[in-house]
């Protein structure tokens, strides 16, 4: 079986080093992870170290930690199931600075009150941290839930973003 060629750096940044992998043929970011992300990636055998692919995601990154962008402009690609890319193109129009819930993003994308469960699955599969913000999706009741990345980084990201 032949093994997908994947492309891939990192991304030094205030909640530690960024891992991201694009598409080799179309240069689309595929996944951003950080250190032990819960389903986070890592560098696996074959891959090819292509830094200079990701030099619009690096520049971006930078100015968004430098608190100077509020809006990712990256050509990315996902590979989700139907749902799971409703729930993650909801989470992009989650506005810079702003919060929503699990069940906000539910109504969003038209889903039953019973699937706010299966939309939090799909935000904790978010293979875009940062870049697709599932960090701006908090409980009903204002608490930091789950974040793939740890509620750490979660309250660094939205500090930074002037929410908390």
């Amino acid at each position: 079986m032949m093994v997908p060629i994947v492309h891939w750096t990192e991304v030094d940044s205030p909640v530690g080093p960024l891992l991201l992998t694009a598409d080799p043929g179309t240069g689309a970011l595929t996944s951003l992870s950080v250190p032990g992300q819960k389903g986070g990636r890592g560098v696996q055998e074959g891959w090819r170290h292509e830094p200079a692919l990701f030099r619009a995601a690096e520049e971006q990154l930078a100015a968004y930690f430098a608190g100077e962008l509020k809006e990712f402009q990256l050509e990315v690609s996902t590979d989700g199931s139907e749902f799971r890319e409703r729930v993650w193109a909801a989470l992009d129009t989650v506005p810079y600075g702003a919060t929503t819930t699990y069940g906000e993003i539910a109504a969003r994308i038209g889903a039953s009150r019973a699937a706010v469960r299966a939309v939090g699955g799909a935000i904790g599969a978010n293979p875009l941290l940062i870049v697709r913000p599932c960090h701006r999706v908090i409980g009903a009741d204002g608490s930091m839930t789950g974040y793939a990345g740890g509620l750490e980084r979660k309250v660094r990201l939205l500090t930074l973003e002037g929410r908390l």
